[in-house]
């Protein structure tokens, strides 16, 4: 429990990184301070240093330059309680690490995993303020959208590879749905790994969506602003700057990777539903990977229609659906791996 309450915390966590997003509050803490910056200003002369140090930046001085002190605390809350959740998340890894270690219960085998994860938090903490930063010179008002898919990229590694330690933690072998090599449960197992290929590609280009502020730019469905291959469709060069930064084909991409996935996803559960034998907690969840991605595909359809509706610096309808979208995402992403750790060959190793 100890492991998977940190799982919850991490998926808390990403869904508090996109209320930031959605919020604009990214780019309102302009310090990486990893002691000092837990406590929010304390008295009026703190809030009037902290919002100065903000008025420097690009997006003060070119969106945002209205703003009052009251509107820099409500977007100072969001970035200072994404941080803090992070600090949270370590402190309870931190002491259930301590508390092992004082019981003598830990095992050798969760030592490596525990390090691991550590490493993969402080590195997922250093490449959150590289992307902050680059929003902070120059003429930028947003963070660059590579780095935000770089930073949701790190964040879903690391929630993964806690899911799975959780999972070898607490998953019975009753649970497990053994197969020969050439049986239909590896035949699953292959349809499982390539959803999970498929699906870290449409969670990149999601994020690239959201760094380019890509779904507004063709709210509708479903063609693409009436067409079903845009005429802007890479048309530019270099190709590796179409592919990450072309609004138009990063849509494109990510609406056709929707669909493949749905496709995927079909066949998965079609194949699911003819394994003979399989445990009764199989027979219960088998269903779920196709539940959410249809509620993933019509949360992606409802937020593009609803985009036109976006105003800056207001929690609307968009925002809503978007955030909703991207919880999919991660319940979606957990099912698959999930899938992926209870159907393997006879004598399959899953350690980590």
């Amino acid at each position: 429990m100890w492991v998977m309450t940190g799982v919850i915390m991490l998926l808390i966590q990403v869904i508090l990184g996109g209320i930031t997003r959605l919020t604009g509050s990214g780019l309102s803490i302009t310090e990486w301070n990893i002691v000092t910056g837990a406590l929010p200003p304390l008295n009026h002369a703190q809030w009037l240093e902290a919002f100065d140090k903000y008025r420097q930046t690009p997006q003060f001085r070119l969106i945002n330059a209205d703003f009052t002190l009251s509107d820099y605390k409500f977007i100072f809350f969001w970035e200072w309680f994404h941080r803090l959740w992070a600090r949270l998340v370590a402190v309870v890894f931190v002491v259930g690490l301590a508390w092992l270690l004082w019981k003598k219960k830990m095992r050798k085998d969760m030592i490596r995993p525990l390090v691991i994860l550590f490493l993969l938090g402080a590195l997922q903490g250093a490449v959150g303020w590289i992307m902050v930063a680059s929003g902070l010179t120059g003429d930028a008002i947003y963070v660059r959208p590579t780095r935000l898919a770089l930073h949701f990229v790190f964040a879903l590694g690391l929630i993964v590879y806690a899911f799975w330690f959780a999972l070898q933690l607490m998953v019975s072998e009753r649970h497990i749905v053994r197969a020969s090599a050439t049986g239909k449960g590896a035949g699953l197992r292959g349809w499982t790994i390539l959803i999970l290929v498929v699906l870290f590609f449409q969670l990149l280009y999601g994020a690239l969506m959201a760094g380019n502020k890509a779904a507004a730019i063709a709210p509708t469905w479903p063609t693409i602003n009436g067409d079903w291959v845009p005429g802007a469709l890479f048309s530019q060069h270099p190709f590796l700057q179409d592919i990450i930064g072309n609004t138009i084909t990063v849509h494109f991409i990510h609406r056709g990777i929707a669909y493949l996935l749905l496709l995927l996803v079909v066949i998965w559960t079609f194949k699911a539903c003819r394994l003979p034998g399989v445990p009764k907690y199989f027979l219960t969840f088998r269903w779920l990977p196709l539940l959410l991605i249809g509620l993933q595909v019509f949360l992606g359809i409802s937020s593009l229609l609803a985009s036109p509706g976006i105003i800056p610096n207001r929690w609307v309808a968009f925002d809503w659906l978007a955030q909703l979208h991207q919880i999919t995402g991660l319940l979606f992403l957990l099912t698959i791996v999930e899938m992926l750790y209870i159907v393997r060959p006879v004598s399959h190793s899953v350690t980590v």
